[in-house]
């Protein structure tokens, strides 16, 4: 880590009420877990702190998306960044919703199969077609920023327009979360690709 960890009970920190009510707020979204290393970093800036557990709060609790979907997003953009924290915490929620061990392998992958096979199964390599999809769309907003239109086509076939723009967002946020985990080693697992995810 490359900012000391905030302590939460700080009398100095937080002894203005505002800035306790944000750590409130962050306690409330975790619970029951504790506030985690991300939580007790973003914590350094209350009002940043407050934004993002909205934002990111939004996006993990009341989008419209299946689970398996938000999380294969979120572990391709953390896969495409090197987030390994960020990683570790949504591989076990992508395979909770419904991400095949097989699936997993391919995620965990530098490279994906084709988006586009010549002959469509209902599971192509252990990922569906609309899973397989996502993690191309993520790859490439992550990667490359634009997507191509061949790729969007296939996107916007599969999903309706609240799904494409929550997918879209999704991939968008937690390309800030892996960038903010990684720029200050949040958690002390990002860096060079672990050798078994």
């Amino acid at each position: 880590m490359r900012l000391p960890y905030v302590d939460p009970a700080d009398p100095n920190k937080f002894s203005n009420t505002d800035a306790a009510a944000v750590v409130d707020r962050v306690r409330q979204r975790r619970h029951p877990r504790p506030l985690q290393p991300l939580d007790l970093t973003l914590l350094h800036s209350p009002a940043f702190a407050d934004g993002w557990n909205s934002f990111i709060g939004a996006v993990r609790t009341k989008l419209t998306l299946p689970d398996d979907i938000r999380e294969i997003a979120i572990c391709r953009v953390a896969i495409r960044n090197g987030a390994w924290y960020e990683w570790h915490h949504h591989a076990p929620l992508a395979k909770a919703g419904g991400v095949s061990d097989e699936g997993m392998e391919i995620l965990a992958r530098d490279d994906l199969p084709p988006p586009f096979p010549a002959v469509q199964t209902s599971d192509t390599d252990g990922l569906t077609e609309k899973q397989l999809v996502v993690a191309h769309y993520a790859d490439a907003m992550t990667s490359d920023v634009k997507v191509s239109d061949e790729l969007f086509g296939r996107l916007n076939k599969l999903f309706n327009d609240q799904e494409v723009v929550e997918i879209t967002g999704t991939v968008a946020a937690y390309n800030c979360v892996s960038r903010f985990l990684v720029a200050l080693n949040v958690g002390e697992r990002n860096g060079p690709k672990p050798h078994t995810l």
